[in-house]
């Protein structure tokens, strides 16, 4: 298993520098240069650690970190040259696991993600994702609603899978399509429906009027209900 580590900086001489080094070790490794762009990658792709800068154009890092932690409690280490200590205890009131200050030695760095990523995933490679009363986990691919465990195929866990990263988004039948099963899907866009339909059976208290994955007519469907 190649862990996955998302980059968040918007100074590319710093990225540069920690893309090259987080390859050296073996990891995966992605970029992005603003939040925006770091919220469009974290819906997407699985990532087992964050490094997130504080200071960045757009949205700042507390604001990603905020999104984030909506959904996931993925290791995020966050990159800053602030030095107060207000500063810092807000980003761990929010969620943030470490605090690396700039300058910082890519190589003490490393030593730091490598602590994390055992310590984490020491037993097993698992990310949780949380809405509610629902908890998806990423390795068991197992659905667990008020502490009971729900069964699910291979296809209901990968569409859910699509459904808890992209929370709040309003997703059409082909786009789900494409997010959870790729170019090899072979059955008919309206199949979605029927997905959806089983997966209310199982997350929602009353499936009949759903509170969670809502039909939105005309467009898709969004997972998050009204607080989405």
């Amino acid at each position: 298993m190649v862990y996955q580590i998302l980059v968040v900086e918007d100074q590319k001489e710093i990225s540069d520098v920690l893309k090259k080094y987080i390859a050296k070790e073996g990891y995966g490794v992605a970029v992005a240069n603003h939040g925006f762009e770091a919220l469009e990658l974290f819906g997407d792709r699985e990532f087992h650690l964050i490094l997130l800068d504080i200071m960045m154009p757009g949205i700042n890092g507390y604001e990603v970190l905020k999104e984030i932690r909506k959904t996931s409690d993925v290791p995020v280490i966050m990159l800053t040259a602030k030095q107060d200590e207000v500063d810092r205890l807000k980003g761990f009131e929010i969620g943030a696991d470490d605090y690396v200050i700039k300058p910082f030695s890519p190589r003490e760095l490393m030593k730091r993600i490598q602590v994390f990523l055992k310590r984490v995933y020491q037993e097993a490679d698992e990310i949780i994702y949380s809405f509610k009363n629902l908890k998806l986990y990423t390795k068991s691919m197992k659905l667990i609603k008020n502490d009971n465990q729900i069964a699910l195929t291979a296809a209901e866990y990968k569409l859910l899978f699509v459904l808890f990263k992209n929370k709040g988004q309003v997703l059409t039948r082909e786009q789900l399509i494409e997010l959870a099963y790729g170019n090899d899907y072979e059955g008919y866009d309206r199949n979605i429906d029927s997905f959806i339909k089983r997966i209310r059976q199982k997350i929602e208290d009353d499936p009949k009027n759903p509170k969670i994955l809502i039909t939105k007519y005309g467009a898709g469907y969004i997972f998050g209900g009204d607080e989405g």
